[in-house]
């Protein structure tokens, strides 16, 4: 491994994230916080930290794909930690582990707090409505970097990185097949970029004049397109009441789930890629099929009939917020009944597309793995027979149908050990499946006690820690984090 390679693109990154700390200190300055001084001294740290690492260690960058996933595996972990000292030095969040474990949510785009009605001063706001704006600003944007990655987002604007990019791009770009929209990655980097500015950009403009403060639009928009679904008021999104503002974020929620190559050509006028591609298709048809199954289900449970657009557009939102994994809450969908809160579990493992922000399996690992066994079954009949697997158009090779069966092998089985720990415990079984499906499929709102109107402030320390490590193995495509504990990764 080129470790000083490896050391210098971290310190870049982490320098880098040192300055935007200054964006949340303005915020701070403007309203005239206390908490200014804490969000600087953060600042000045980490910037101390990171700069004279990257000075040390400058000189030409080479990376194997080997450094490639330390690089990726190392920043999320390095940003996570030093984007919990703002936190902890405005006394926001005054310990360690609940500080790193909200950084570590908003960096993977969870958006599980731990931050409950026991924050704030006697008599004055309780809760995420008593934090400072800069604090509040900061869980936000540290979501919007996270969104489309901090590794994408460095190939972007630092040229240092040169040839390693590709390295990066591969181990950190969701999906079994990063999709290269040009030649060049640091090119494709920024057409990313662009393409999640822009529309960013739109929201925020939507949200602004939809009735949102600039604060909040900005805030808001940030989280929605990273599917972070962190939210400056206690009760999320319905915490504004307005009819408008959900179907905006309803809107942007599904643009984010998208593959944003697909955006791209959308922009240059190829609207009909959209639905040429199978993922796409099945992606829409998922929430529609899901949100008539649950209003259906919440209108027959309804006593008096309910209202009808008021059923559908709760079925609506919290069904796109979840499959998006951006979490956002309208109601508390524990109150619909066992059916639809187990639709919504099962949706928390399928997440949304390949090249977007959201987390989960991802669907077209669910096509994969869906046309592979229909293949197998067909193969049974006729054993000489060659059946390819197609996903739409696209023909799946061997070597993305192997990556993508272990792939789910893995994720079921941190799964299954995560919620057997967190039982161990002394957690409910509801609460702990809901939690680590919640947080490796970077949902944030789960079941039990972590449900849509709860937190994770209550658990043990010791699975806050483990769950921050969910959040970690979900957002990194789980063999970007695994293959750093195999022995072969390690030798020379």
């Amino acid at each position: 491994m080129h470790t000083r390679s490896v050391l210098n693109v971290l310190a870049a990154i982490i320098t880098l994230l040192g300055l935007t700390m200054l964006v949340a200190a303005l915020w701070s300055w403007y309203y005239g916080d206390a908490d200014l001084e804490g969000i600087l001294r953060a600042s000045g740290m980490t910037i101390t930290f990171g700069l004279p690492v990257w000075f040390f260690t400058r000189g030409k960058v080479q990376l194997s794909i080997k450094d490639g996933f330390a690089v990726v595996t190392f920043t999320w972990l390095a940003i996570a930690l030093f984007g919990a000292l703002p936190f902890l030095f405005t006394d926001a969040i005054p310990n360690i582990t609940d500080a790193f474990f909200e950084s570590m949510s908003g960096v993977t785009t969870t958006g599980a707090s731990i931050i409950d009605m026991s924050y704030g001063e006697e008599g004055g706001p309780r809760g995420i409505e008593s934090l400072s704006h800069g604090v509040l600003f900061w869980r936000s944007f540290i979501q919007w970097i996270g969104g489309m990655g901090i590794i994408v987002f460095s190939i972007a604007i630092l040229p240092l990185l040169g040839v390693g990019g590709v390295q990066l791009f591969k181990a950190e770009v969701p999906g079994p097949v990063p999709d290269k929209i040009k030649p060049r990655v640091q090119e494709t980097a920024k057409i990313l970029w662009l393409v999640y500015f822009g529309i960013s950009l739109a929201e925020m403009l939507m949200l602004y004049f939809g009735g949102m403060t600039l604060f909040d639009s900005m805030c808001h928009m940030l989280t929605t397109m990273a599917t972070g679904g962190f939210s400056t008021k206690n009760a999320s999104v319905g915490g504004f009441d307005s009819v408008y503002i959900e179907y905006v974020i309803i809107f942007f929620m599904f643009l984010a789930g998208v593959n944003f190559s697909l955006h791209w050509r959308g922009i240059h006028g190829d609207l009909k890629s959209y639905f040429r591609d199978g993922e796409f298709r099945f992606y829409l048809g998922l929430i529609l099929s899901f949100t008539f199954v649950i209003f259906i289900s919440k209108f027959l449970q309804s006593s008096d009939g309910g209202h009808f657009h008021t059923l559908f557009r709760d079925s609506l939102f919290q069904v796109v917020s979840i499959i998006t994994t951006t979490g956002y809450g309208t109601a508390d969908y524990e109150l619909w009944g066992w059916f639809a809160q187990f639709l919504l579990f099962l949706m928390m493992f399928i997440g949304a597309c390949a090249g977007s922000t959201g987390g989960g399996m991802k669907i077209i690992r669910i096509m994969t793995i869906t046309k592979y066994s229909l293949s197998e079954a067909k193969r049974l009949l006729h054993p000489k027979a060659l059946i390819p697997v197609r996903v739409g158009r696209r023909l799946i090779s061997d070597d993305v149908i192997r990556n993508t069966l272990s792939f789910f092998l893995f994720f079921v089985a941190a799964f299954i050990f995560t919620s057997l720990m967190l039982t161990a415990m002394g957690i409910d079984l509801i609460t702990a499946i809901g939690a680590t499906a919640a947080s490796i499929g970077n949902i944030g709102p789960g079941l039990g006690d972590v449900g849509p109107t709860e937190n994770y402030a209550a658990l043990p320390g010791l699975a806050k820690w483990l769950l921050s490590f969910c959040m970690l193995l979900g957002r990194l495509e789980v063999f970007t984090v695994i293959v750093l504990f195999s022995r072969a990764f390690w030798k020379r």
